[in-house]
């Protein structure tokens, strides 16, 4: 089993960090660099979180975990951020990563949540990079008709598989949800089925809740 500590690659520094944790050179270069490029504002602000059941006690609430690193809301930011954590493939077995607008908590209390659903799509261990950096554009960058619907992304890190999943707000609004699917299969060009399923038939299954809708 990977230790919960890792060794960064050389770019992001050469001291051990937690995962998810920033890197920082120390004497603010790279800060004031960014300050003298003009900044490109997103529409949205978004907090990278993370969380890492491995090894926790099953005694603990499910969320409790999840902790924010970072929230950005420029192009410039982002890519800062993104090049200086790890990617999903280093992650360690456990881990979730969660990109998700400012004020919205990846958990399904939170009240913007509480109503919605996820898509997901599953891929080999060491595959979910490319789709996540992929997703995670299409999501900052506004690309989905039904933008204002999604609360944000998860990559998730298991055993055998690795996934990703889109996060809605409102379950019930099949045109968005059907939306949402199709338009993000076509960013990932994923050629495979999908499905979504609802928070709350999943919070009310032990055994995994039916899809409410597939594309």
């Amino acid at each position: 089993m990977a230790e919960d500590t890792e060794t960064w690659p050389a770019s992001a520094g050469a001291e051990e960090r937690e995962e998810g944790e920033i890197a920082d050179d120390g004497d603010g270069s790279a800060a004031a660099a960014a300050g003298r490029v003009s900044a490109h504002p997103l529409e949205n602000a978004w907090t990278f979180w993370f969380d890492n059941t491995q090894g926790k006690s099953r005694a603990v609430a499910w969320g409790s975990t999840i902790h924010p690193i970072h929230t950005f809301s420029t192009v410039e930011d982002f890519w800062s951020l993104y090049n200086n954590i790890h990617h999903p493939s280093k992650l360690n077995v456990g881990a979730d990563f969660h990109c998700f607008k400012d004020k919205i908590e990846p958990k399904w209390e939170d009240p913007i949540c509480a109503n919605g659903g996820k898509w997901t799509i599953s891929c080999g261990k060491g595959k979910s990079d490319t789709f996540w950096l992929h997703t995670l554009l299409a999501l900052i960058g506004e690309q989905f008709d039904f933008g204002d619907e999604i609360c944000g992304a998860v990559v998730s890190v298991r055993k055998n598989q690795e996934k990703v999943a889109i996060w809605t707000k409102n379950a019930a609004n099949e045109t968005a949800q059907i939306s949402i699917g199709k338009q993000w299969k076509e960013f990932l060009d994923y050629k495979d089925s999908i499905g979504f399923v609802v928070h709350e038939d999943a919070k009310r299954s032990d055994k995994g809740a039916k899809n409410r809708y597939t594309v």
